[in-house]
């Protein structure tokens, strides 16, 4: 039997009880960290202006993701005051769901999956869903998370899903559906858009995001921890991006982030302007915006 939760049409889950949700009007507020003088920001720039624009015709073209996660030196430039002091200060403001289950390290050690296996399985699960799919098939699911895993990972393909992973790729996925649920009910029914377009730019290649509802960015993760630096840096970049793109098309940037975990049920609501300001040594996304330019070669080139 199929549910309608605000809009999207869930097929086949075990609700849980109706609740109030979480309130996401708070906002992180900017640390009161000592600025870098105005002269520093353009002497990075004439410093790695050469060096990097050589070297950006010579770059094979990544994607945003691979850049903020595997290549950090990029982001160490743009981002110096990315560590450990101001990402505790972020996780200090996690918050989590009411009536929703964690996915605890035990249940998930049954699956003999790779941990990125599992949970790439959920979240393509959690969209089949979203989609208005009553019951997904679980061989084009993993069909589809091998395919987006093989474009990061060496993935390892598993020769069949046993039963204890469909269970705990459900659990996460169910997890995943709710909070969503809850987010678009406390925001007006805004549109809610599955893996949206993350402009390229230079040398770096477009990508997508997991979601955005109106203004706000939302990215999952699956991890045991809290959040972490390079998951802040990942969406920094995808900010960055989508601001380039906004200032020659005319387009709406994100304003908001939002990083949700449904393995822990945890969720992290920061303002982008606030933490570029802080992460960057105070500088503004104008000035954020030419430093990556010069990063990733002088042209815009659009990919």
């Amino acid at each position: 039997m199929s549910r309608e939760c605000s809009g999207w049409r869930l097929g086949n889950l075990e609700m849980m009880e109706p609740t109030q949700g979480v309130n996401l009007g708070r906002h992180w507020k900017v640390l009161g960290e000592s600025a870098l003088k105005q002269t520093t920001l353009p002497a990075l720039q004439g410093s790695f202006k050469i060096g990097f624009k050589k070297m950006a015709r010579r770059l094979p073209f990544r994607d945003p993701r691979t850049v903020a996660r595997d290549i950090p030196g990029v982001l160490d430039i743009l981002f110096p005051r990315l560590t450990g002091g101001l990402v505790a200060a972020l996780n200090r403001t996690m918050f989590t769901f009411d009536g929703i289950l964690p996915l605890s390290d035990e249940h998930v050690a049954e699956s003999h999956l790779h941990k990125a296996m599992l949970f790439e399985l959920s979240v393509v699960r959690a969209e089949r869903f979203l989609q208005g799919e009553d019951a997904p098939s679980w061989n084009e699911v993993l069909t589809v998370a091998v395919e987006r895993q093989r474009l990061h990972f060496d993935a390892k393909v598993p020769d069949q899903l046993e039963q204890i992973d469909i269970d705990r790729a459900e659990h996460a996925a169910n997890n995943l559906v709710h909070m969503l649920c809850r987010v678009r009910e406390q925001h007006g029914g805004s549109e809610l858009s599955i893996s949206p377009l993350v402009p390229g730019l230079g040398w770096i290649s477009s990508g997508f995001g997991d979601f955005s509802l109106g203004q706000i960015l939302i990215e999952v993760k699956h991890t045991d921890r809290n959040f972490m630096a390079r998951d802040f840096r990942q969406v920094l970049m995808y900010w960055l991006l989508k601001y380039s793109a906004s200032i020659e098309r005319g387009e709406d940037v994100w304003t908001e982030c939002l990083l949700l975990n449904p393995r822990r049920n945890s969720g992290l609501l920061f303002n982008f302007d606030e933490v570029l300001h802080s992460a960057s040594a105070s500088s503004n996304r104008v000035e954020l915006l030419e430093l990556l330019r010069s990063i990733v070669g002088e042209e815009p080139t659009r990919r």
